[in-house]
């Protein structure tokens, strides 16, 4: 806590007016989650509504984290889907209750981006096992049908005989 002088009392010198100011944001007390409605896209103004803030805000935290990207519509309208206006949220919650900084809230989430993937389970084709020698014989197999493929598809086209010709003319003939 800090000492502060209270306007006219610190002025006639009288004894300082003891005030105690929050060591950081954290401490302030922090704002209910609003519920997100069940809708497929939202605008930013619904968005900005939903987190609290205005929408230059939330235009800036698209620059400032990859994270939030939401689609635009063909008139350059921002559409956000259910996943970014949670984003957007994470990203308030960490700035204005939590009292991170940009490049702090940057990097707690690109931690939990980490850990989300560390911990999700591997494909069954990874794990070992005794399967894994049938799985791999098949992928073999599905490789070599995609480069035969892919040789047909490379090779140039056939020639078809023109209309016309000497070999149309003997057959008609």
């Amino acid at each position: 806590m800090r000492d502060l002088y209270c306007g006219q009392r610190a002025a006639s010198g009288a004894a300082p007016c003891r005030l105690s100011m929050p060591k950081h944001a954290a401490q302030r007390r922090p704002r209910p989650e609003p519920v997100i409605p069940d809708k497929l896209y939202f605008r930013i103004g619904e968005v900005a509504r939903l987190c609290g803030v205005e929408t230059y805000v939330l235009r800036f935290w698209e620059t400032e984290f990859p994270q939030m990207r939401p689609n635009k519509s063909g008139t350059g309208q921002r559409l956000y889907r259910k996943r970014d206006v949670e984003m957007a949220m994470r990203v308030r919650k960490l700035l204005h209750d939590e009292g991170y900084t940009i490049a702090g809230a940057r990097q707690v989430l690109a931690q939990e981006a980490r850990e989300l993937r560390a911990s999700s389970p591997q494909l069954p084709l990874i794990e070992g096992g005794a399967s894994s020698t049938r799985v791999k014989a098949k992928l073999q197999k599905v490789r070599g049908e995609l480069r035969d493929l892919l040789g047909v598809l490379s090779a140039p086209p056939a020639r078809k005989p023109r209309i016309g010709s000497h070999v149309d003319r003997k057959l008609f003939d």
